[in-house]
């Protein structure tokens, strides 16, 4: 056996699980201590709080008599509340008939309805929060795009005989102003309007003086980001990659790149690819991909997966607390309402049920985003949150928007449904958890 090839795919393979146990442990411990943590405020007893499952590899009792555990296979996690049969919260007949009549208020089953409503709604609650706190401080880290539009860095790029310089304020490109970045109509009009030249004349203000310079085309077909396991990941593309040319014709702009690649059809695609000073010849094939449309629908359009963006790196400004978090909540909604609008579309035949994915395909794309840096991983585990926040409110028994369906049927009806009733709907909402998990599975391993 060749182990020198084995052992970087080995490597590859370790980095990636890495990757997906350090991102759903996070997530899945928000969401368990959300559960926790107001079931205390509650009066209701954890026993057992439990990262992983299986084999205990470590454990502590605090000083509220809960066990913290660490276990084999980290793949989830359960709170186990007082009177629980399991780690989905069933209800263990035998013990809370045995349990005494003043230790009955703090079981999960003997609680008032407003404790037991709060503790299983406080989990994906955690998880929306965990979002918008991420969210928030990525922004803040990086700042807005100050206004007007400021020269930072410039990038590495092919482009000769540039005159920008940092701190220079642009004016106009030529001879377009530019707009508000926030203006999306405005900006995609400036860029489609921008020449397709390597270099162009930018009107700017240096130190009080308005100039001229030559400066490189403002947005350039600059790979800024990779999509997990697209055309351009699997193709060995890397950030700060420029694709000089397509099938042999030189290309300038990344509306450029973008239109060739929406006109191929699926045919594949030869690149010329700028990486430091050096030319190298790749050759991928676009994807067909469902995207939001911003009526709320879908359009199935072919791309490559990667995300453009500046020539040099654009002066910014802070963005204040407040702000931030406004944006965060607005991320976190916008990630949401792509989520149900995409399911939607999955189960009305409208567009393909290979964009759900099962733990493969989040296990590579963990991989994917911890590979192209710190910042785009920690923005990953927001919007995994955010699903998993999601998931977990879905009237599935089982999961926790099940159980608040039961209690607001014992909100209407003045009593919960029948033990029996219980363990069926919960043996149904299994046998669904476990069908639409084993679909996911059947996806990663078959979906192009």
């Amino acid at each position: 056996m060749d182990f020198s090839a084995v052992l970087p795919q080995f490597g590859s393979f370790i980095g990636v699980m890495a990757a997906f146990v350090v991102a759903l442990s996070v997530i899945v411990a928000i969401h368990e201590y959300g559960h926790y943590i107001v079931g205390r405020w509650s009066g209701i007893k954890a026993e057992v709080f439990s990262l992983g499952f299986g084999p205990v590899l470590f454990s502590r009792v605090d000083k509220h008599g809960t066990r913290w555990q660490l276990a084999a296979l980290p793949f989830g996690g359960y709170v186990k509340f007082l009177g629980d049969a399991d780690a989905a919260s069933g209800k263990d007949t035998d013990a809370m008939a045995a349990t005494p009549p003043e230790r009955l208020r703090q079981t999960m089953h003997g609680a008032p309805l407003w404790a037991r409503t709060a503790t299983v709604a406080a989990g994906p609650i955690f998880n929306f929060a965990l979002s918008i706190l991420i969210f928030a401080g990525v922004m803040m880290f990086q700042g807005k795009m100050a206004e007007p539009l400021e020269i930072g860095a410039l990038k590495p790029l092919p482009a000769q005989g540039i005159e920008l310089q940092p701190g220079d304020t642009v004016l106009d490109v030529a001879g377009a102003d530019v707009p508000g970045y926030d203006d999306r109509g405005a900006f995609d009009a400036f860029s489609n309007a921008l020449p397709d030249r390597d270099v162009m004349e930018y009107r700017v203000e240096r130190d009080g003086i308005e100039t001229t310079a030559l400066g490189p085309h403002p947005l350039p077909p600059i790979v800024t980001q990779l999509a997990p396991q697209s055309a351009a990941f699997r193709a060995g593309m890397q950030a700060g990659d420029v694709i000089t040319a397509v099938n042999g014709d030189a290309i300038s702009s990344f509306t450029q790149l973008k239109n060739i690649v929406e006109a191929s059809n699926g045919a594949p695609l030869a690149l010329d690819v700028w990486r430091e000073g050096e030319t190298l010849e790749l050759e991928l094939t676009p994807r067909r991909t469902d995207e939001p449309r911003a009526d709320g629908g879908f359009a199935t359009v072919w791309r490559i997966g990667i995300a453009g963006g500046w020539s040099f790196e654009p002066g910014t400004e802070r963005m204040g607390a407040v702000d931030a978090t406004l944006a965060g909540v607005q991320q976190t909604y916008a990630v949401a309402a792509n989520s149900l609008s995409g399911l939607y579309h999955m189960v009305t035949g409208a567009i393909s049920s290979c964009n759900m994915s099962g733990p493969i395909g989040i296990a590579q794309a963990s991989g994917a985003m911890a590979s192209q840096g710190p910042e785009n991983f920690i923005w990953f585990i927001a919007v995994l949150s955010t699903a998993v926040g999601l998931l977990n409110l879905f009237p599935v028994p089982v999961l926790d928007g099940g159980h608040l369906v039961f209690y607001a049927y014992e909100a209407v009806a003045g009593k919960p449904p029948s033990d029996g009733a219980l363990r069926v709907m919960m043996t149904i909402g299994l046998t669904l958890i476990l069908g639409l998990m084993v679909f996911a599975l059947f996806n990663d391993i078959w979906c192009p």
